[in-house]
């Protein structure tokens, strides 16, 4: 029988936690496979964060280290300079990363520290409950803000891709989804990019990925997949944000 398909080499054999609908295993396995395919898995060491993917660190096969919440990039920053020649990435949601891991990727993105950093945006907190997240929409609905996130109350949504190409440190960022197949190769050529570029040592890399969560948006896949294009992708907008 010829096989047509096959799990990448670049995740472990078990089963993941994720909800159904949740683009986080989609993203793991586009990661897997651009460690295969660039013959990175026996040198590429992880960072995990806290949050839904806290356990990441079991389904990737290259070696992880599990950081405290939204330190990731400090320790990437300590594993990429103690081992200059081994691809070194942190996987991180928009709590982790654009809260309370705020300053930590600001500074990183700054000295321009040569790991890359996988952003997964699904605009709210989704391990701890979905509560209002730094990335969650004006109007969109959490747990703490069950009226919609208002401009008064927490200010507008960041930008996060856009924030960190302000500094000269960033030499990649770009803004991808993986709601279907056309839109999973693109997010899959800028992570291959983003580790090209990291392992040319050209400076920090940065992939921003539009995920769905559908069981703290309320919705089924598909409806969370359409909302996201029709809402998400409008105030964060897909393609190239920079590349020197």
């Amino acid at each position: 029988m010829t096989t047509i398909y096959r799990k990448s080499k670049g995740l472990q054999d078990v089963p993941m936690h994720y909800c159904p609908g949740c683009s986080h295993g989609i993203v793991h396995k586009l990661i897997a496979e651009v460690m295969e395919e660039m013959d990175l898995i026996q040198q590429a060491i992880a960072i995990c964060p806290v949050g839904c993917s806290v356990f990441a660190g079991s389904y990737f096969a290259c070696d992880a280290i599990e950081a405290a919440h939204g330190r990731a990039p400090a320790v990437a920053t300590a594993v990429k300079r103690t081992h200059p020649n081994q691809p070194v990435f942190t996987y991180q949601g928009d709590g982790d990363l654009a809260s309370i891991g705020a300053a930590e990727i600001v500074h990183a993105a700054m000295r321009g520290e040569h790991f890359t950093t996988i952003f997964i945006n699904n605009a709210i907190y989704g391990m701890t409950g979905g509560q209002m997240a730094p990335t969650t929409l004006l109007g969109q609905r959490a747990t703490t803000a069950p009226g919609g996130r208002t401009k008064e109350q927490a200010g507008c949504p960041m930008r996060v891709a856009e924030l960190l190409s302000t500094l000269e440190g960033l030499v990649y960022a770009e803004r991808v989804c993986v709601v279907d197949i056309p839109h999973l190769n693109q997010a899959k050529r800028a992570i291959r990019k983003a580790f090209e570029k990291q392992m040319a040592g050209e400076g920090f890399t940065f992939v921003e990925v539009l995920a769905a969560c559908p069981t703290n948006w309320g919705m089924d896949p598909i409806g969370a997949n359409r909302w996201l294009m029709e809402h998400m992708a409008e105030y964060y907008p897909l393609g190239v944000v920079k590349e020197v």
